[in-house]
């Protein structure tokens, strides 16, 4: 009898100081047709722009204005991710780290590139890291420079001390974004790419 009861206040302390699997905990930042756009999408400047539209998507549901596109969304998006404010936000941040991540991996390894198999069967000219790298850091300078004022608007407005980390992060990563256009090379004047695609 003694052990039994032992056992049975073992199981209950192992039961109370266990680990819970709450919703919060299994939720991804990206909805799981959002994570197939960006498994296609392996030409960086293209991941990019999915990356860039997943953030778009979630100031659109906070209700903030950052310019995106008013283009209709194509089916392969999915339903909108679904989260409380405070997810949203994290989301941001972890789309926007993301995007830093892939493109940090890229510079480091510049022959990983991988590049749209349709522009070899179209038999055009493949673009090079040259060409595509600078072009996915602009993308995303560019997104940056939208979201700059948003998370600002944002920070300004919360009132839970909880939220201001994951817009402080945000802002401070736009911010590397757009000091990392800094040492690209300069953009080629539109007639001489023009020209190089012929």
């Amino acid at each position: 009898m003694m052990k039994i009861c032992f056992f049975l206040i073992c199981l209950i302390a192992l039961a109370a100081f266990a680990p819970v699997r709450t919703a919060a905990q299994s939720r991804d930042y990206l909805t799981e047709s959002e994570i197939e756009l960006i498994r296609d999408a392996q030409q960086i400047d293209q991941r990019v722009d999915v990356l860039i539209h997943a953030a778009d998507r979630r100031f659109g549901l906070l209700k903030v204005s950052v310019g995106a596109s008013t283009k209709p969304e194509t089916k392969a998006w999915g339903l909108l991710p679904e989260g409380t404010r405070m997810q949203l936000l994290l989301d941001i941040k972890r789309i926007l780290q993301k995007a830093i991540d892939d493109i940090d991996n890229l510079s480091e390894r510049p022959d990983s590139m991988v590049v749209n198999i349709d522009d070899e069967k179209n038999k055009r000219k493949l673009p090079s890291f040259s060409e595509l790298f600078p072009k996915a850091v602009r993308s995303l300078a560019a997104a940056s420079e939208r979201y700059k004022p948003a998370l600002k608007t944002l920070l300004d407005q919360t009132k839970e001390e909880v939220e201001k980390g994951p817009i402080l992060d945000s802002l401070d990563m736009c911010s590397e974004i757009s000091a990392a256009t800094t040492k690209l090379p300069a953009p080629k004047p539109p007639a001489e790419v023009k020209k190089e695609k012929h």
